[in-house]
């Protein structure tokens, strides 16, 4: 088994975060597209926040660093 790299993790998010943006909207209407929209909006703010985060392996801990704070 090929050791933990938390920056590769931290890649794979930001690929899910883009590959959200580009996913297609199904051929549904009404309710079932809003439902669909909201569940896209989450998986990317989701998959955004992971694939900005500074990561540390420290002791067998991964710790996450996600700044908040809207840029300035």
């Amino acid at each position: 088994m090929a050791a933990f790299d938390p920056e590769e993790m931290i890649a794979r998010f930001r690929d899910r975060a883009a590959a959200v943006r580009k996913r297609p909207l199904p051929p549904v209407a009404g309710e079932e597209r809003q439902l669909f929209i909201a569940q896209a909006e989450a998986d990317f703010r989701d998959f955004a926040i992971i694939g900005d985060a500074v990561a540390s392996l420290e002791d067998g801990v991964l710790t996450l660093r996600i700044d908040l704070n809207p840029p300035k």
